[in-house]
Parts: structure tokens; C-alpha cells; sequence
């Protein structure tokens, strides 16, 4: 967390979001560390990751479940981060399937970014295995959707970054797509915007002895 929290001092006027899974607040020292994060940068906003980290689309279809762990989950982020939530979500390890669309909408989520729209993760949308469907089930929702970005190889983030084969081509296009302007708030919630979507996750912080840093300009 500390090699973040370094970056993001030098990057303030960049706007970020922070996908927070929910249980985690309940640790004293990350609840903490949020809280002061979010005085560095006025340019942070947080939104949802769930309650813990359990991979949806990869179990049967369970509507009250889900929609309990996203109303627990929802409900501590908002209590600590104040103004700076927002009705956004990410799906667990990015297992999204159609019929949580509808749990989203119920919920308040007016945005959506787990969609990795690469056919080399086609096993996480769901029995169907096509993340068009998932695509589809969130506009019909009403809900933004976000995917990732995606090289010609395959998918540019998260992992993306340090997997053999994937990595150097991954930092190349985000070098590229992270010089363009950043996405105001309203951009990201207009349908017909093209808005480029770039992830990473909070413990690439502590690679190479925390002095990793995601390639942005």
C-alpha cells in the first residue's frame, strides 16, 4: 500500500477509482489508510468490489446472494468513504454473467467496468461463455459498461502486466492510450463516449521491493 500511496502523491491530479472489496474495511489499518488516501487526492473515488472476493459468474446463478453480499458490501464502503463513492462496480476477478445485471440496476450501480472482452477469458461471463451477452444484459439494465483494455494479443491489464508474452506489449499500449486526456466523470456515464479503461491491482505495489509503478505517463 505504502508504494501507492507514493505514487498517487505524484500523480494527484489524476482521477482514479479505487474498487474496494467491502470485508476489507473491517481491518483497522486498510480502513485507515483509505481514509488518509483520500485526503492526498481529491481525484480518488471508490466504488464497489463486492463483499469478499467470491467469483460470481463461476457458480450457479444465486440472485439473493448476490444481491445480499452487494447491499453488506455497499453499505460499509459508503459509511467510510463519503462523497467520494460512487455507484460503480467490479466484478471479483472479473466473473460477471448476465443475470447480475439486473441485481445491479436493483442496487443503485449505474456503471459496470468487468467485462475483458478477450476470448481468453470467455470462461468467466457465465454457462454461455460470451461476454456479449454480458455486454447486452447491462445496457438493458440501464448500466455503463467499461470493459478493459485489450491488446491485439489478448487482454492489457491486471495480470496482463506481468505475464511472459503478454507484459511487453500490455505496457507498450498502455504508454500509448495513457497519453490521451483523462475521462471526466460525465464522459465516463455517456453510452456513446469511448472511454479507454486501464487496471491494475493495489499489491503490483510490492513488486520489484515497491518500486513498481503502473506505465502511465
Amino acid at each position: 500500500m505504502q508504494g501507492f500511496t507514493t505514487w498517487i502523491k505524484g500523480k494527484r491530479d489524476c482521477p482514479i477509482t479505487l474498487f474496494i472489496i467491502g470485508e476489507q474495511l473491517l481491518d483497522d489499518f486498510f480502513c485507515n489508510w483509505v481514509v488518509e488516501l483520500l485526503d492526498i487526492s481529491k481525484n480518488i473515488t471508490v466504488g464497489c468490489h463486492g463483499w469478499d472476493h467470491r467469483s460470481w459468474s463461476a457458480w450457479p446463478k444465486d440472485r439473493d446472494s448476490f444481491t445480499t453480499n452487494v447491499i453488506r458490501a455497499k453499505k460499509l464502503i459508503m459509511s467510510v468513504v463519503g462523497d467520494a463513492w460512487r455507484p460503480w462496480f467490479r466484478a471479483p476477478a472479473g466473473y460477471i454473467a448476465p443475470w447480475m445485471a439486473v441485481v445491479l440496476k436493483e442496487q443503485g450501480f449505474v456503471l459496470d467496468t468487468s467485462i475483458n472482452p478477450s476470448f481468453l477469458v470467455r470462461n468467466k461471463f457465465g454457462p454461455q461463455k460470451n461476454w456479449k451477452l454480458v455486454e447486452n444484459a447491462m445496457c438493458e439494465n440501464d448500466i455503463i459498461e467499461r470493459p478493459w483494455l485489450n491488446s491485439w494479443l489478448g487482454p492489457a491489464c491486471g495480470p496482463a502486466l506481468h505475464i511472459p508474452g503478454l507484459a511487453g506489449v500490455s505496457r507498450r499500449l498502455w504508454l500509448k492510450k495513457s497519453s490521451l486526456s483523462h475521462a471526466t466523470e460525465k464522459q465516463l456515464l455517456a453510452q456513446k463516449t469511448n472511454v479507454i479503461t486501464l487496471y491494475w491491482h493495489l499489491t503490483d505495489h510490492a513488486r520489484n521491493n515497491g518500486k513498481w509503478t503502473p506505465p502511465v505517463k
